[in-house]
């Protein structure tokens, strides 16, 4: 009896943590001597970097209060490829790539920075898009989101009730986000739940009571002086 109690044990365990703990992780540094190459190497490193990947994807299943397997995506590796390119960074199929171009030019704590970066891209892996027909604005605000709760939102983000439209991305909708989950505790993480299968802006009235547009109103006003 003993034994047979241990047994389900381990597996509710394993329901409750399998996810995260059965992906794998690497991080390959494809930009070698180039400016950025070095710096990543010399600044962040491949094995800090791995660990973050470890850290994001536990606190966004945190997050999006997906406690079992079956709340989440089904992802067997995140991989994070530094190379030489344009922009800031993307993810594309579980993959990440980070431009050491910009961890080149960065003249902050880079490291901070690059984690940041991380928390927002490996949060494109685990959340549901609404099958691609949620805005794209909404899906990186809640990247963002996810960055700003994790405490690595930079300086130069806008502040709250700054903006022009609540599906501007980035960080306006992440502001705009964080508002509304103070309104209703665990809001992004059931909005997060309800795109898994698709897109529809009456998720704000059926979590918030109100149409996107007026809580958006409410937003601003709330932050005008």
């Amino acid at each position: 009896m003993v034994h047979h109690m241990y047994f389900l044990l381990l597996i509710t365990l394993a329901g409750l943590h399998g996810t995260a703990h059965a992906v794998d992780y690497d991080v390959t540094n494809n930009a070698g001597t180039s400016a950025g190459g070095v710096r990543f190497d010399n600044d962040i490193g491949a094995e800090y970097s791995r660990q973050t990947l470890i850290s994001a994807t536990d606190f966004i299943r945190r997050l999006f209060q997906q406690n079992t397997a079956a709340d989440g995506k089904s992802v067997q590796k995140i991989s994070l490829v530094i190379e030489n390119m344009s922009g800031v960074a993307y993810a594309r199929n579980d993959v990440i790539h980070v431009s050491a171009d910009y961890i080149a030019g960065y003249s902050g704590d880079v490291k901070r920075e690059i984690t940041g970066v991380l928390y927002h891209e490996t949060t494109h892996v685990w959340q549901w898009n609404g099958n691609g027909q949620a805005p794209v604005g909404l899906t990186e605000g809640i990247a963002d989101y996810v960055r700003l709760k994790a405490g690595y939102d930079p300086s130069h983000w806008v502040q709250a009730g700054q903006g022009d439209r609540w599906d501007q991305g980035y960080d306006v909708t992440a502001r705009f986000l964080d508002y509304l989950n103070g309104l209703r505790d665990g809001f992004v993480a059931e909005l997060n739940s309800k795109l898994r299968d698709g897109y529809s802006a009456t998720y704000f009235v059926d979590l918030l009571g109100k149409n996107v547009d007026q809580l958006w109103t409410e937003y601003k006003a709330k932050y005008a002086n």
